[in-house]
């Protein structure tokens, strides 16, 4: 055996420890966010691979599927926040006082009522328990609502045919205190969007559905020249 095959081998041992040392100590973390002793052994994991994978190449031009680099652990370690709350488990000096408030608006135009309520039904009937008969859907409103429950209250679960985009704002602010939900009736449709004293808006962002330059010849023909 060639030097060069017992450093392959070596090297494929090297594989294998981490592999299984990396597997104990996942389980060992049960599912902790930023363990410091998974990080470590996912490096340690990850250059084995890489080392292997270069020395198959370098012996006999062929490649594993490890589509990998090689980590640098001290340059990793500051990438990914050592020391400001990353992986070495050390919290900020600095906890940012304020809250930051993300604000939306998105209006939509609705081609069929018919449509709409159709898919919002179906939103329902999935939703609902076999043994039971859902009620129907009343209006558009009560659909767009029930689409946006049945997507966990994500805008994403309206980017559906049965609803065009209209244009959108965006306000971004920073607040003192996080909203409280129940701080507010369900009447109160404006408390949780208004504004305390203290709270700063930081800017606006426009949200436009269409550029005009997407407008069609019908709809700028009729545009007027500015004065």
């Amino acid at each position: 055996m060639t030097d060069q095959h017992a450093a392959l081998d070596a090297a494929l041992e090297e594989v294998f420890h981490a592999a299984r040392a990396h597997l104990a100590t996942v389980k060992a973390a049960q599912g902790r966010i930023d363990d410091d002793a998974v990080w470590q052994a996912y490096v340690t994991l990850n250059n084995a691979s890489y080392a292997y994978d270069e020395l198959l190449l370098d012996a006999f031009g062929e490649v594993t599927p490890w589509d990998v680099e090689s980590i640098d652990p001290q340059e990793a370690d500051e990438r990914f926040g050592v020391g400001a709350g990353g992986v070495d488990g050390t919290e900020p000096d600095d906890p940012y006082p304020q809250v930051v408030s993300v604000r939306q608006r998105r209006d939509y135009r609705v081609p069929s009522v018919a449509a709409l309520i159709r898919i919002a039904e179906a939103a329902r009937r999935q939703s609902t328990p076999a043994a039971e008969e859902p009620d129907p859907v009343n209006g558009v409103g009560e659909a767009v609502l029930e689409l946006l429950q049945a997507g966990d209250g994500a805008l994403g679960a309206l980017d559906i045919p049965e609803l065009d985009p209209l244009d959108g704002v965006v306000m971004v602010h920073e607040v003192g205190t996080a909203l409280d939900p129940d701080a507010f009736d369900d009447g109160d449709v404006d408390g949780p969007f208004r504004s305390a004293p203290g709270d700063e808006i930081v800017g606006r962002l426009d949200e436009h559905a269409y550029l005009p330059d997407e407008l069609d010849d019908s709809e700028t023909s009729d545009a007027q020249p500015p004065r």
